[in-house]
């Protein structure tokens, strides 16, 4: 516990040379700057703006509720990294859902990392330790890459070192952006995999796209299935595909089927409505089924 007091004493202080108009801390150069980088201060969260080159653009509600209730018994085990801007005021580089869920708590300050850093230098901080240590959506990670090759003006190979990737990873990921921006809306909602998204890459023409895209909702497709239709569709064979039915449908098949001892099939639509379909070999397999019927009245 003595540790961890003096920690937080520590950050207490730290935060005070930050605040001395005397000598406001901007660059490595100045007075007592390297007492202050690299250090874990406390600040105050109403000191901290989110930076807008954040590449995740989506928080969702639950899972913040529930880092908020960690931190509230745990606290902040890892601090937020920001960089200084005008006296006083920093911006957040990493660390947006810790910072979102402290408000969420009514925290006044939080553990942080204080850099010193220009705008650029903040964008490729802000998407290179976003890309590495959030679980992006296959979108947001092919965003991402794709703004720090164009402002931050690097090519393939210098990005896949720097963010620790193979290019042709890299590559794959940029690639998805050339799909229609319903799919990658589909993706970044979750109704699809980045697996179905290469996969449609396949296809050129933006309406098939598309109409292959409403198939593996309506379907419910996994990568697999979709090859085989984008497959058939280049080689001009047409496929059908057999609407998802419910549990209580793929049940049902299986108990009528047990019940009348003949393969039943059953056609389900997307508005309620089906037909059961239950064949029979002769006039006595029909009679038969028909006694059963009558012993359930």
């Amino acid at each position: 516990m003595a540790k961890s007091n003096k920690k937080q004493v520590l950050g207490r202080g730290l935060s005070a040379l930050l605040q001395d108009p005397t000598n406001d801390i901007n660059s490595v150069n100045d007075k007592n700057a390297d007492q202050v980088i690299g250090n874990v201060i406390d600040l105050e969260l109403d000191r901290i703006e989110v930076n807008p080159f954040q590449p995740r653009t989506q928080f969702n509600d639950e899972a913040l509720k529930q880092l908020a209730s960690s931190i509230k018994e745990l606290g902040i085990i890892q601090p937020i990294t920001v960089r200084k801007m005008d006296y006083n005021q920093y911006q957040l580089v990493s660390g947006e859902r810790r910072y979102r869920a402290a408000k969420l708590i009514g925290l006044t300050a939080v553990p942080a990392f204080v850099r010193l850093a220009n705008d650029q230098e903040s964008l490729e901080m802000a998407l290179v330790e976003n890309i590495q240590r959030q679980d992006l959506d296959p979108i947001e990670v092919a965003l991402s890459y794709q703004r720090l090759i164009d402002e931050i003006n690097v090519t393939q190979e210098v990005l896949s070192e720097r963010v620790g990737k193979k290019r042709s990873t890299i590559t794959n990921y940029l690639r998805l952006l050339k799909l229609d921006p319903i799919i990658q809306t589909g993706m970044r909602d979750g109704f699809l995999s980045m697996g179905h998204g290469r996969t449609l890459l396949a296809v050129e023409d933006r309406a098939s796209q598309l109409e292959i895209y409403e198939r593996i909702i309506k379907g419910d497709l996994s990568v697999r299935k979709t090859e085989a239709i984008i497959k058939a569709l280049k080689s001009g064979v047409a496929t059908k595909i057999a609407p998802h039915k419910p549990v209580f449908i793929q049940e049902a098949i299986e108990d009528f089927g047990t019940y009348f001892e003949s393969k039943v099939t059953i056609s389900y639509k997307d508005d309620g409505k089906g037909v059961i379909h239950i064949p029979f070999d002769s006039q006595q397999d029909f009679s038969r089924m028909k006694k059963l019927l009558k012993r359930e009245e």
